[in-house]
């Protein structure tokens, strides 16, 4: 990958940008964003906001990726697992968050974003589903999360649809939910109302460095200067040039989906639903998710059979009554999955002035406020939040061998 990377830094004559004044004594620092996602354009609209002079560069259309192809879950207790203590807190930190960012960016923005409130059910059909929903129930438990265990009469009470041998349910009632389309959308729209500039259609070949720190990017063979960097480009981080920071351990994790129309004054359900091998997400609008596949097939945007036949399946065994709803909408995403599956956040240890906010995973808009508080502190002031510290990309350095 090196000599790759050392090909493409030189592959192209760069021209200066006359976009970008000089830093002066004082001022804001001007910032570069790789990737125009909900982290980049969350990132955008803060620093933007607090006078900072910011570049968004996006290679495709602004709130596409990831970001587009999410389904909005907020689900920090529902996804709980053994060993991931320091996550959890992060992601917890997160949902906590999200009432307030939600409420500031549609006041900035006029642009709803639908947080629903009616929390998260995960939900088991045999006793094999019930085994392993009680042992997940007992780790929320042990980690102090707000969860309440259902009997399957209750589950069926508050979701009717339900397939009629639910055995038992856990209801998280802090995991919302967000239509991430529409907090895309209203980013993009407080990002430019408080200046940001968004570049579509630029992809950055590589970010630029002298002396060690940062000194631009370059998109279509034009260097833009900057004095601050932030790569936010999800599952397509890794692809970017910089010298001499390491390439990031950032892959692309393949997922199919889909969308049903339901009739939104008669839904067929309200909570977003957990169950084995699928979960499903409501929208206000009637739209019902289901997802999502995960694979280890790089940037392949096939959809096939097997993968929506199997999210199908077991969406049908859990709420039959969607048998009878047309298919709206198919499409792949691709998660940034890091080598441990959390995010890469904060400054680099190699170049002055790159700040990394991607590798998010299954996580991206759970994470959107906290990431976005972390790194427009660190730019801003110097500081990372103590509960995002530890997702530096430090840890991924080569340990020294013992003497």
């Amino acid at each position: 990958m090196s000599a790759s990377l050392s090909t493409f830094a030189s592959s192209s004559p760069v021209s200066a940008s006359p976009e970008s004044p000089a830093r002066t004594s004082g001022s804001r620092p001007r910032v570069a964003i790789v990737g125009g996602g909900v982290i980049g354009l969350a990132i955008a609209w803060r620093l933007a906001k607090a006078g900072c002079p910011v570049d968004v560069f996006e290679a495709g259309a602004a709130g596409g990726g990831a970001s587009h192809a999410a389904a909005g879950m907020l689900a920090a207790c529902a996804e709980a697992e053994p060993g991931e203590d320091v996550l959890l807190a992060l992601n917890r930190a997160s949902q906590a968050l999200w009432p307030g960012f939600a409420a500031d960016l549609e006041q900035a923005a006029g642009i709803p974003v639908d947080l629903r409130t009616e929390g998260t059910l995960s939900i088991a059909l045999t006793a094999d589903d019930l085994g392993r929903l009680r042992h997940l129930h007992a780790l929320q438990t042990s980690l102090g999360l707000p969860v309440e265990w259902l009997g399957g009469a209750e589950v069926r009470r508050r979701e009717p649809y339900l397939a009629t041998k639910v055995a038992g349910a856990i209801l998280t009632p802090e995991d919302h939910q967000v239509d991430n389309r529409k907090v895309a959308a209203a980013l993009e729209a407080a990002a430019q109302a408080a200046g940001a500039r968004l570049h579509e259609g630029r992809p950055v070949e590589r970010i630029e460095t002298a002396a060690g720190r940062v000194t631009g990017v370059v998109a279509g063979g034009t260097l833009h200067a900057a004095d601050v960097a932030v790569l936010a480009a999800g599952a397509w981080s890794r692809g970017i040039g910089i010298d001499p920071a390491a390439p990031l351990p950032v892959r692309p994790i393949k997922g199919q989906m889909l969308a049903l129309q339901m009739d939104p004054a008669a839904p067929l359900l309200n909570h977003v639903l957990w169950a084995p091998g699928a979960y499903l997400v409501p929208r206000r609008d009637g739209r019902l998710i289901i997802g999502a596949t995960t694979e280890e097939k790089g940037f392949d945007t096939t959809l096939t059979a097997g993968g929506l036949l199997a999210l199908l399946t077991n969406a049908w065994r859990a709420l039959p009554a969607l048998e009878e709803l047309p298919i709206i909408e198919q499409w792949v995403g691709f998660r940034p999955g890091s080598r441990d599956d959390a995010p890469i956040l904060g400054p680099s240890a190699e170049v002055e002035g790159l700040i990394y906010a991607t590798g998010h995973h299954r996580n991206g808009i759970l994470l959107l406020p906290v990431t976005t508080e972390a790194i427009v502190g660190q730019i801003l002031d110097g500081r990372m939040d103590a509960v995002a510290a530890p997702f530096t990309a430090a840890r991924f350095a080569p340990r020294a061998a013992a003497e």
